[in-house]
């Protein structure tokens, strides 16, 4: 995300919260610039992780096995199935990757869809925010277009298969949590948390750093609160 718009508006409310009023500077053009600055931050977001080796290559977001699978996969790899799990993985994270493109358009929307209200919320609100904005207004859409890009990338995977079998009657147990009964329900949590947690990564250090580049938008708004 590029630092200087969303950081500077963050400053300019935080810092000058009574300035709000100049010039009717206001609403329209500080609303603008978050806007504007939150869909710099998620393009590059959607961008990082949405190509090759984004999940798989990233310690922060690399999609591991299940915990009910994670248990055993030591046992599995002393029995020769190493490589079952090792594809299981690959697969994941690659279908997790192929699903993140899908994000961008409704992130934008939501984007788009943002009131005066949500930008001043999010503008003096914690440093996961727009962050949590986001969860709020894309997150049951987003994973409804995730889902079937991963299930068509892990439905030939055995281990896939198997996990699906007998995590299902885990589940009506307690074994396994029912959001992970089916590995592409699980594949599709984890995608969503890894997308939202470099959304917040981003959010947080722009609040640290509050000088970065300004755009034209960015510099009137300053420059009328100097006035």
């Amino acid at each position: 995300m590029k630092k200087g718009l969303m950081a500077a508006l963050f400053m300019l409310f935080v810092t000058h919260a009574n300035a709000l009023s100049v010039a009717d500077l206001s609403n329209a053009e500080a609303s603008g610039g978050l806007k504007e600055a939150l869909t710099q931050g998620v393009g590059k977001a959607v961008s990082l992780l949405g190509s090759t080796d984004g999940f798989l290559g990233n310690k922060e977001v690399k999609i591991p096995l299940p915990d009910s699978l994670k248990k055993i996969e030591k046992g599995m790899k002393f029995m020769g199935m190493g490589k079952q799990s090792d594809e299981l993985v690959l697969k994941m994270n690659r279908a997790a990757e192929a699903a993140v493109p899908e994000a961008k358009a409704l992130l934008v929307d939501s984007i788009k869809k943002m009131t005066v209200a949500d930008a001043k919320s999010i503008l003096t609100g914690p440093n996961d925010a727009a962050t949590q904005y986001f969860k709020k207004t894309t997150s049951t859409q987003m994973a409804a277009k995730f889902l079937p890009i991963v299930q068509k990338a892990t439905e030939k995977v055995q281990l896939a298969e198997t996990y699906n079998k007998y995590a299902e009657m885990g589940s009506k147990f307690g074994v396994v949590k029912k959001e992970d009964a089916k590995i592409e329900q699980y594949v599709t949590n984890k995608a969503l948390d890894g997308l939202y947690l470099m959304i917040a990564k981003e959010e947080a250090a722009i609040r640290q750093d509050p000088v970065g580049q300004a755009s034209g938008l960015l510099k009137k708004v300053f420059g009328a609160v100097a006035n």
